[in-house]
Order: structure tokens, then C-alpha cells, then sequence
């Protein structure tokens, strides 16, 4: 036994001296860190008993302006005293922003039969950084036939108190309730005073007991009067007295703006503004001390300095900390915690209730899945009431032959056909909402729309879209196919439209002059037939509201699909006119509508104008000029339409592909549209009617291929293909494909000439038909 236990008390002996051997140095680095991190390098720390912390100091350059102290070493032990005055200090408290001084007591004294022996007042004057503390100090005098007076120096204020009493029985000691000792309040701002005491009688009904009187100002922290006051007093020159200090004359916002001179110098400090006088002062940040005047005087709190843990301690800045038990023990590892405990223990008690544990656990989880899906199906009725699903089904029950929604969508389905609304499936973002492209379970290609609603006003103009798309059924009108209602953010799910939208098309650098021009009246016709529809052919009249290209997509032949009935409008068919708040796009918007508020079908109308002479040209509805101000594309259009100059605005392949007097006849049309009064425009029917028209009659017929001539056919998309300059001796022919809009050329074998619609070698204006 003896052989197996030495190594242990050794063992345990050398932690218990590594121990102790750390302490010692973690108290000496503690004290000297202390040290170092209150004055100034090579700076006096102490005078005496007194420890001097910047702003404070003794000799040249060891103190900010206003803080000098002086050491008196005539002394044992030396004396501090504030600047080269004789007010001497007692402590320093630099986080309180506090001096504590000695001053000297006014006294009135008397012999036995009332014959004065001394009287002395006593006055004091602070220099600028001080004032004396309202909330620590009182005027106090002491006496039972005493009336003491405090007097401002600068006689702005006089106060004072008075005490009488026969008999020592009347006080009560720990008290100055205004017998034998009677105190008042100080004002704030307090700098310098002068203290008077006298009496009535002399003192002499009191004289056996309190032969004298005396004023004083105190910190009523440091006085305790009681009977025996009256005696120490007489021994006593003076008493401490507690002063405010601050940086003063500035604010810490106005001294902050100058980093040289601002006293906050330490990284984790922050400044704090004075109560009483004016000016700031500095303060260590929350887990940081030190003095936060010196550059690096806030330390991190070392917590684990006072051995909070059982074993191992690791301390993490700002001011905080672990205990760590060994890995063979378990616990909080905290001295005041649970501790650390052997974890035999710990396994014996699991064994021991392993079972009933498993059991509740199991217990628990299905409960817990229960209540998780009861409280999912309540947040998707939930849910499924906020995003309007109930006004939904009262719009759609009141429209008499209206198609429902063709179907509701689960949350689960379209998370999984979105992968989760990953990022990278965003088609497109814009003030309605954000659209992605999402994947069915029967590979079906969808677009989901998730509207942005910010608040409950906005979930009618959602119901509005459902309510408006379930009444279309148009080739060239975006099919809705169905919602979810059951998310925070209500959902859409059209037919996916893939090639983008026409504004993509005309104004992206990719795809700017890709469009020949019977690409561009077709898909101009289609959108007119569209809204044509709307106006007069659905169940219940539609008016769009928002006609612009990015609300135009294209589909895989470059088919016209309109989009985005967030504004729209149903029409009874009794009314004609309604007043609204403006709604669409700027450029785009009715000017009547803009200046009335009242919509009406040729609102659409004008939009489709903006939208055509677009088509026409290319440019955007606002275009910025070199002078940085904007030229409305509309006006300009007509100006030129008016004035002859219809070829200038036009798009350079547009008018190398068209006839003048078809694209003068397309202009004409679109300037109608535009017309700033309504009565004045044409209807959609008629605008649909007419390019329908245009485009029959300038339709150039396919040239068969001829074999005797030798006659070629190549076939080029209207997305991809460019429009560059042929040989000179050679003129290229264009005829389109009109359900893909792709264009042709063709050259005769028998002439070698090709034949074109557009601008000669000569630079002039020609139209070339194709004969056959």
C-alpha cells in the first residue's frame, strides 16, 4: 500500500506547487500590467499612498491640460495636491470620474460664559477640470446652537441650516436630522465657496456638552454623525470632500471630431458625457479594464485570473470564459457550478434509466411530429386565408361562366420543381415579383411566379391577376395553369415561355437588330389580336393596363405571348371609363389617363402605339440625349412621320427589308395609336384588322426551288442571323417563313442576279419583287 500511494502524494504535490507557482505569477503580472496601464510611460504612478492615473500627473508631459499634480515629498509618507495649490488629494477615482480632497473645517468656538474663543471660515476655489459633486456632498453643520451658512464666491447663491438642542438626549445617533447636526444640498456646478458659522446663545445651554460649531461641505458618504462628533470635530482640521472631474469644454460629440485631441485613446473604450459642467469622459468597453486614456490601456478581463474553475480555465475575449473538465469527467467544470464529476456515474445512471429514456423519447418524437404537422396544416389555412383564397373563390363564383383555376399546387410540389427556388432557376425579377423556372414531376417546364406583396393592400392586385387570366383563353395570352396559396408568399404557375421577352429581343446586345421585319408585324399583329380579344371578345372585357415589350414573351417559333395582368382591369359591359390610380410604366403610360386618372380600352391602345414604334425603330420609349436630358420616343416618332423624315428614325434593316410605302402605311397606323385624344385612336380590333392586312399584301410567295435555273434555298432564324453588305454586283432577296419568321435568299442561276428589298449598290431606295 505504502509503495502504490507515494507517487500519488507526489503526483498531487507537484500540481499543488505548479499551482501555486502560477498564482504567484499571475498576481505579480496582474500588479505590474495594473501599474503600467495607469500613468504614462516613465511617468510617476504614485505620490504617497495615492496612485496617480493619466489624465492625471506629475511633471512635465505626464499630464493632460489641467490635471497636474504636485507631490509634496516633504511629507512622510509623501502628499499629492491638485495642481501647485494646497488642496490635497486623498484618492483618485479615474472610472468614476472622482476626486476625493481634504478641506479644511469653519469652526465657532466659546468659553463657559459665553465669551468667544476662536471663529474661523473657510473658503476653496477649484481650478477648470473640477467641480464639486451634487450627488455625493452636503453642506453640514454641527452644533447645538449652531446656524451655518454657505455662501458662492461669485454671489450668485446663499444657503444654510441651523441646529438647537438643550440635551444630548434628542439625538439620534447615524442621523443628521437637524438636531445637533442639520445638512443641506449643493447645486451642480459648483466651483468655489466660502463656509460661515455663528450661533444665538453663544453655546452657552449647551456648553457642558458642545462648547463649539462647525460648517463643513462632506461627502455624506464618509460622515457618520453621532454624540461623539461634538468631540472629534475639536481634534479634527479637516474633512473629505468629493469632487467631480471631466474633459471640459466639449462634448464627446464635438471632441471626436478631432482624434489628436481627443482623450479617448484606448481602442475599446468609449466616451461618456459629463453631468455636472460640461465635457466627457472615457470608460473601458464592457470586458475591458483599465485606463482608456492610455493608447493600450484596455485589457481584456482575464476571468480565469480568479480561478473560477475546478480544473482548466480558458479565457476568451471580451470577458469570457470556460471551464473545461478532464475528458474522463463530466460537469460545468465551475467552482460555484456543478464541478466536475466522475462520468462512471454519469454511465451508471444512463444503464440505469437507458430504457425508460428510450421509451420517452420515442414518445416524445411522435407527439412532436403530430403537433408539427396539426400546426402545418393550420399555417397553410392560415396562409391560404391571408393570401386572399377565400376572395378568390368569391371573384371567381361571381363571374358567371368563368373557368376556375385549372389547378391548386402544393407547397411540396413547387419546392421541389424549383429545387428549393434555387437561384440559379430565376427567369427573371421585377416590381411584382420574382419568376422562376421550375420542373413538374411529369417533366412538364413551368414558370412559377412568387409575387412580392409587402402588405395586405397588395393581395388584391394578386386575386385581380388570377381573376383576369382564368377568363382568357388566347394563343398569344400566357396560360395560367394554376396557384398555391398555401405559402407565405402567394405563387402563379404559367406555361413556360422560352425565348424571353421582346423587350430582351430589341434592346440586349445580343439581340438588337435580330428581328426582320415580318418577324416584328407578326408578332405585332399577334399582340394586337391579343388585346383585341381582351377588349371584345373574352367573356368579360379586360383592360390590360401595363402593354410594354418585357411584358410580350416569346415562345419557341417566336409566337407572341402577352403576360403580367397584375393591373388589369374586367370591364363590365356597361361602363366604358374608370378612375384608378395611375398604373403601368413610365414612357408607356395613356397621357389622358395620365392626366385624368381615367382608363379606358384606348389606354391599351396608346401603349400598343409605344410598343409598335418600338418594333419600328428599335430604341427605348425614353432616350436619353448627349445633353444628358430625355426625348420621348412617341413625339419624336411623329415629328418625323409628320414632317417626311420617316427614314431617319426607322431602323437601318428595317428599311433595307420593307417597301417605304408598307412601312409609311405601319407608321401612319402606329401615330393614329398614339393620338393624344381617345376618341381620335382606332380600336385594337381595327389595329389587328389593318396589320393583319398590311402583312397579306406585302407577304412576298416562297420561290419554289427550280432546278433547270439552279435556284438555292438557305433558311437563316430571325434571332440569330445578321444583316451585312453584299457584293456589288449582287443584290440579296428575303421572303419569310411566317410561322417561324426565318428569312430566305434566292439567286437566279439564268441572270446570276440576286434580287433584295432594300438599298441599291447606288445608295438609293429600291424595291425588287420576286417574279416567278
Amino acid at each position: 500500500m505504502e509503495q502504490h500511494s507515494a507517487p500519488l502524494v507526489r503526483k498531487k504535490l507537484e500540481r499543488m506547487v505548479w499551482q501555486a507557482a502560477l498564482l504567484v505569477q499571475l498576481a505579480s503580472l496582474a500588479a505590474a500590467s495594473g501599474e503600467r496601464h495607469i500613468a504614462r510611460s516613465g511617468c510617476q504612478a504614485k505620490c504617497g499612498n495615492v496612485s496617480i492615473p493619466y489624465p492625471f500627473g506629475i511633471g512635465e508631459g505626464c499630464f493632460l491640460h489641467g490635471f497636474e499634480i504636485t507631490c509634496n515629498t516633504s511629507f512622510n509618507p509623501p502628499k499629492a495636491f491638485l495642481g501647485s495649490g494646497n488642496i490635497d488629494v486623498e484618492e483618485i477615482q479615474l472610472l468614476k470620474g472622482r476626486v476625493v480632497v481634504n478641506k479644511l473645517i469653519a469652526r465657532d468656538c466659546y468659553a463657559k460664559n459665553g465669551s468667544r474663543r476662536n471663529s474661523t471660515s473657510t473658503s476653496i476655489v477649484l481650478s477648470k477640470p473640477y467641480m464639486f459633486s451634487s450627488t455625493r456632498n452636503k453642506f453640514v453643520a454641527i452644533g447645538c446652537d449652531t446656524i451655518g451658512r454657505l455662501e458662492d464666491m461669485e454671489s450668485k447663491f446663499e444657503t444654510g441650516c441651523l441646529s438647537l438642542c438643550n440635551s444630548t438626549s434628542y439625538i439620534t445617533n447615524g442621523t443628521c436630522n437637524g438636531i445637533g447636526c442639520c445638512e443641506t444640498v449643493i447645486p451642480k456646478k459648483l466651483r468655489s465657496f466660502e463656509v460661515y458659522v455663528s450661533s444665538f446663545r453663544n453655546h452657552t445651554e449647551c456648553w457642558d456638552f458642545n462648547p463649539c460649531s462647525y460648517g463643513f461641505l462632506a461627502d455624506e458618504g464618509r460622515l457618520n454623525f453621532s454624540v461623539d462628533s461634538f468631540s472629534r470635530l475639536a481634534s479634527t482640521e479637516k474633512i473629505p470632500v468629493t469632487l467631480s472631474w471631466a474633459v471640459r469644454d466639449k462634448s464627446c460629440e464635438e471632441a471626436r471630431n478631432n482624434r489628436t485631441s481627443f482623450a479617448c485613446k484606448a481602442e475599446n473604450s468609449y466616451c461618456v458625457n459629463s453631468t455636472n459642467g460640461g465635457g466627457y469622459r472615457c470608460n473601458c468597453s464592457e470586458g475591458f479594464e483599465g485606463n482608456p486614456y492610455l493608447e493600450d490601456g484596455c485589457q481584456d478581463i482575464d476571468e480565469c485570473a480568479s480561478s473560477p474553475c475546478v480544473e482548466r480555465c480558458e479565457n476568451f475575449p471580451p470577458g469570457n470564459y470556460t471551464c473545461r473538465c478532464p475528458w474522463h469527467m463530466y460537469g460545468d467544470g465551475k467552482k460555484n457550478g456543478s464541478g466536475c464529476k466522475s462520468i462512471s456515474k454519469l454511465l451508471h445512471w444512463v444503464l440505469g434509466s437507458g430504457f425508460g429514456l428510450l421509451v420517452l423519447a420515442v414518445l416524445s418524437s411522435l407527439l412532436y411530429l403530430m403537433i408539427k404537422k396539426r400546426r402545418h396544416i393550420k399555417l397553410k389555412e392560415k396562409f391560404f386565408k391571408k393570401n386572399g383564397g377565400l376572395l378568390l373563390q368569391q371573384q371567381l363564383s361571381s363571374l358567371e361562366g368563368s373557368a376556375p383555376v385549372t389547378r391548386l399546387f402544393t407547397t411540396e410540389e413547387l419546392l421541389a420543381a424549383t429545387d428549393n427556388y434555387l437561384e440559379s432557376r430565376i427567369l427573371g425579377q421585377g416590381g411584382a415579383g420574382t419568376v422562376y423556372k421550375g420542373i413538374l414531376s411529369d417533366k412538364t417546364i413551368v414558370a412559377i411566379k412568387k409575387s412580392r406583396i409587402s402588405d395586405d393592400s397588395e393581395i388584391e392586385l394578386f386575386i385581380n391577376e388570377v381573376v383576369v387570366l382564368s377568363q382568357i383563353n388566347h394563343r398569344n395570352v400566357v396560360k395560367l395553369l394554376g396557384c398555391c396559396l398555401e405559402t407565405r408568399v402567394p405563387l402563379l404557375v404559367f406555361e413556360f415561355v422560352p425565348n424571353g421577352s421582346l423587350a430582351h429581343m430589341l434592346h440586349s446586345e445580343g439581340g438588337k437588330a435580330s428581328l426582320f421585319l415580318e418577324c416584328r408585324l407578326r408578332i405585332a399583329t399577334e399582340v394586337a389580336g391579343a388585346l383585341a380579344y381582351l377588349h371584345s371578345a373574352a367573356s368579360v372585357p379586360i383592360i390590360h393596363r401595363d402593354v410594354k415589350p418585357s411584358n410580350i414573351l416569346l415562345d419557341e417559333n417566336y409566337t407572341a405571348k402577352v403576360s403580367d395582368f397584375g393591373t388589369s382591369r374586367l370591364v363590365p359591359f356597361n361602363q366604358k371609363a374608370f378612375e384608378s390610380l395611375i398604373r403601368g410604366t413610365f414612357g408607356y403610360v395613356d397621357p389622358e389617363y395620365f392626366l385624368t386618372g381615367m382608363f379606358t380600352d384606348k389606354s391599351d391602345v396608346y401603349s400598343f402605339g409605344v410598343v409598335l414604334v418600338e418594333l419600328l425603330t428599335g430604341e427605348k420609349p425614353v432616350v436619353p440625349t448627349k445633353s444628358m436630358e430625355f426625348t420621348n420616343l412617341a413625339l419624336q416618332f411623329g415629328s418625323h412621320v409628320k414632317e417626311g423624315r420617316l427614314l431617319e428614325i426607322l431602323e437601318q434593316r428595317l428599311v433595307q427589308e420593307g417597301s417605304p410605302e408598307l412601312l409609311l402605311a405601319v407608321a401612319e397606323l402606329a401615330t393614329r395609336c398614339l393620338s393624344l385624344k381617345w376618341e381620335e385612336r382606332p380600336t385594337m380590333k381595327e389595329v389587328a384588322m389593318e396589320l393583319e392586312g398590311l402583312r397579306t399584301s406585302s407577304r412576298h410567295p416562297w420561290v419554289e426551288k427550280n432546278e433547270e435555273e439552279g435556284d438555292r434555298l438557305t433558311a437563316i432564324e430571325c434571332s440569330t442571323s445578321t444583316f451585312g453588305e453584299g457584293d456589288s454586283s449582287s443584290h440579296i432577296m428575303l421572303s419569310f417563313d411566317i410561322s417561324r419568321c426565318k428569312p430566305r435568299r434566292t439567286m437566279s442561276a439564268s441572270t446570276g442576279e440576286h434580287t433584295s428589298l432594300g438599298t441599291s449598290s447606288r445608295g438609293e431606295q429600291s424595291v425588287s419583287i420576286d417574279k416567278d
